[in-house]
């Protein structure tokens, strides 16, 4: 039930969640939603007040889910999508490295969150509990 590979999925998660909590911390409470709004304007970001919160929620609560390994396939993809605008908006033009300002950090992220949002949650998630019980039920109606 808890083998390797739920270990390392649960590693995987634990550490996306971790940078995504931070990076929705950040946005909260260090620089403030409506410093986070200004900036994404200053970006050209479409609606930037919707966007910063987006963004600033998507990546908190998003990361707690992934943490504890709730509905992994939709909060995989609301982060990617968060992580698509991010490269769009914020990186692209700085180029490939993530020390000159580009999208390498968003697109590994991508990356880690594809691998936790397709696999099987494994033993250590939330998903393989609540959903192994609907299935079940779903056979015995």
């Amino acid at each position: 039930m808890f083998g390797i590979r739920s270990v390392a999925l649960f590693a995987a998660r634990l550490i996306l969640g971790i940078i995504f909590i931070a990076h929705g911390w950040q946005k909260l409470h260090t620089n403030g939603i409506s410093n986070v709004e200004k900036g994404f304007d200053a970006m050209g970001i479409p609606a930037p007040g919707l966007a910063a919160q987006y963004a600033t929620w998507v990546e908190f609560i998003g990361g707690i889910l992934l943490i504890l390994g709730l509905l992994l396939p939709l909060v995989s993809l609301l982060l990617i999508l968060d992580m698509i605008g991010a490269i769009i908006y914020a990186h692209w033009d700085a180029g490939f490295w993530n020390a000159d300002g580009g999208y390498e950090l968003p697109l590994a992220l991508i990356a880690g969150l594809l691998a936790v949002g397709i696999a099987q949650a494994g033993g250590a998630a939330a998903d393989h509990y609540v959903f192994r019980r609907r299935n079940r039920n779903a056979v015995v109606d």
